[in-house]
């Protein structure tokens, strides 16, 4: 199973607060972190809706 390294690029300040916490849930607490999360369509949703502050890799196992 594939993993997707998230990484936050851009700040949060003045975004939706719906955004915010997708962010927050995610695990992100600065900017340029990074986190490996599961590909699946949960996480997949939710990168959709915070496209503009995240760049996505895939990550092999």
């Amino acid at each position: 199973m594939s993993k997707l390294k998230i990484t936050l690029v851009k700040s949060v300040i003045g975004s939706v607060p719906k955004n915010r916490a997708i962010i927050e849930s995610m695990g992100f607490h600065k900017l340029n972190s990074s986190v490996v999360l599961p590909d699946n369509a949960a996480t997949r949703g939710q990168i959709r809706r915070i496209a503009p502050y995240v760049k996505v890799e895939e990550v092999n196992e």
